[in-house]
C-alpha cells in the first residue's frame, strides 16, 4: 500500500480515528485527575454498564438519522417502557406466577417489546404514510408518553427489583464464560474478516491488501480481550454489555448487509434519487422508526432492571444522550452516513464525561454546560468532515 492510498484510507476515516483518540484522551485526563481510580475494574465496569441503555438507543437513532429524520420521543418512550414492566412485575406476575422469576423476566422482556414496537408503529404510520415531520411526531410522542408514565405511576414509584429480573441489568457472568465468550468473539472476527474478503473476490471486487484488514481485526480482538481481562478483576462481563454488544452486532449486520440498510442509507443521500430508483420509501420510513421502537423497549426493560423501579422521571434526557452519542460517533446530522460502531462510541464518551465529572464532583450545571459544549464541537466537525469530502 502506497503513501496516496494510505493518505486517502486516512481521510476517509479520519472522523472516526478522531473520537477514538477523543475517548482515549478522556480517560487518560481522567485517569491523572482521580489518581488512577478511574480506570480502575470497577469504575469500568459500571462506566460499560451505565452506557448500556443510551447505547440501546443510539443503535436505533443511527438508523433514523441516517435517513435525515430524528426522534426525540426515545427517552421517554424507554421510560414508558420501564414504568409498564415495573407494573406487570408488582401487579401481574407476583400475582399470576409468584414462584416463577426466571419466567415472570422473560415475559416482562417480550411485553417492553411489544409496547415499544406498538408505539414505534404508531409515530412510523404517520411519518411514512401521513407525511408528518418526524421532528413534529416524535415532540408530540414525548409529551404523550411523559404523560403517560404519570398515569400509569399515579405520581409514586413501582419497585421493579425482583432477583430474577434485576439480573438481566444488574448480573454478572462468571469469568471462565467471560473468557470463554472473549475468545468466541476472537474467533469469529478473523471468519468474519476473510468472509468478507471471499466475498468480494467472489463478486469480482478489488481485492485489498490483507494487512489493514488484519491489523483492524487484531486491534479489536486485543480491545475485547482486554475489556474482559479488566472486569474479570471485578465481577466479570455484565450481562447488559453482552445483551448491548449482541444487538449491536445485528443491528450493524443489518445496517450493511441487507437491502433495508442500504436503502436507509440511500434515502438519507438523496432521496429524490432513491425514489426515481423504485424504492418504496415510505415502506423503508416505517421499518426503521419501529425498529427504533423495538429498540426502545428493549432499552426499557434493561432501564427497569438497571434503577429496580419505574419512576415518574424515568427516560429523563435520554434522547438527548442517544442522538449526542450518535454525532460524536460520526453519524451525519445531514444523513446519509452514520456506524452502529461510531454510535456506541459515542455513547461510551458520553458516560465517560457523566462519570469522570461527576468523580471530580463538578457541578451538575457544568456537566450540562460541557456536555453541550462537546456535542456542539460534534455537529461542527460533522459538517466540516461532510463538506470536505463532496
Amino acid at each position: 500500500m502506497n503513501l496516496a492510498t494510505f493518505g486517502q484510507r486516512l481521510r476517509k476515516n479520519i472522523q472516526t480515528y478522531i473520537i477514538i483518540i477523543a475517548l482515549v484522551a478522556i480517560w487518560g485526563v481522567f485517569a491523572i485527575v482521580t489518581k488512577g481510580s478511574y480506570l480502575g475494574p470497577q469504575n469500568i465496569s459500571n462506566l460499560f454498564r451505565q452506557m448500556t441503555v443510551t447505547g440501546f438507543l443510539a443503535a436505533g437513532m443511527v438508523l433514523v438519522m441516517v435517513t435525515g429524520g430524528i426522534d426525540l420521543s426515545v427517552g421517554k418512550l424507554a421510560g414508558f417502557v420501564s414504568v409498564v414492566v415495573a407494573l406487570f412485575q408488582r401487579d401481574i406476575w407476583f400475582r399470576l406466577i409468584p414462584n416463577e422469576p426466571i419466567l415472570a423476566a422473560v415475559l416482562s422482556i417480550f411485553v417492553g417489546m411489544i409496547v415499544g414496537t406498538l408505539f414505534g408503529m404508531y409515530q412510523a404510520y404517520i411519518i411514512a404514510y401521513l407525511r408528518v415531520p418526524a421532528f413534529i411526531v416524535t415532540l408530540g410522542g414525548m409529551f404523550i408518553l411523559n404523560g403517560g408514565i404519570l398515569l400509569a405511576t399515579g405520581g409514586q414509584t413501582i419497585a421493579a427489583n425482583q432477583p430474577g429480573f434485576s439480573f438481566i441489568a444488574q448480573g454478572y457472568l462468571p469469568r471462565v464464560v467471560g473468557w470463554v465468550l472473549g475468545v468466541a468473539v476472537v474467533v469469529i472476527l478473523l471468519v468474519m474478516m476473510f468472509a468478507s474478503r471471499r466475498a468480494k473476490v467472489k463478486y469480482g471486487f478489488e481485492s485489498k491488501p490483507i494487512l489493514p484488514d488484519l491489523l483492524r481485526t487484531i486491534g479489536f480482538s486485543i480491545i475485547v480481550l482486554v475489556y474482559v481481562y479488566i472486569v474479570n478483576q471485578y465481577n466479570g462481563v455484565q450481562v447488559p454489555v453482552l445483551l448491548l454488544a449482541f444487538t449491536a452486532i445485528m443491528v450493524s449486520y443489518i445496517s450493511t448487509n441487507t437491502r433495508f440498510g442500504r436503502y436507509a442509507y440511500a434515502i438519507g443521500g438523496n432521496r429524490e434519487a432513491t425514489r426515481l430508483s423504485g424504492i418504496n420509501i415510505k415502506k423503508q420510513l416505517f421499518l426503521v422508526f419501529t425498529l427504533m421502537g423495538l429498540l426502545c423497549g428493549i432499552g426499557g426493560v434493561v432501564l427497569a432492571s438497571y434503577v429496580g423501579y419505574g419512576t415518574i422521571a424515568a427516560g429523563q434526557g435520554y434522547e438527548l444522550d442517544a442522538i449526542a452519542s450518535c454525532v460524536l460517533g460520526g453519524t451525519s446530522t445531514l444523513g446519509g452516513s452514520g456506524t452502529i460502531f461510531g454510535a456506541l462510541v459515542g455513547a461510551l464518551i458520553m458516560a465517560s464525561l457523566n462519570t469522570g465529572l461527576q468523580m471530580m464532583n463538578v457541578a451538575p450545571a457544568w456537566q450540562y454546560v460541557l456536555r453541550g459544549l462537546v456535542l456542539v464541537l460534534a455537529v461542527i466537525a460533522d459538517v466540516y468532515f461532510k463538506k470536505s469530502t463532496n
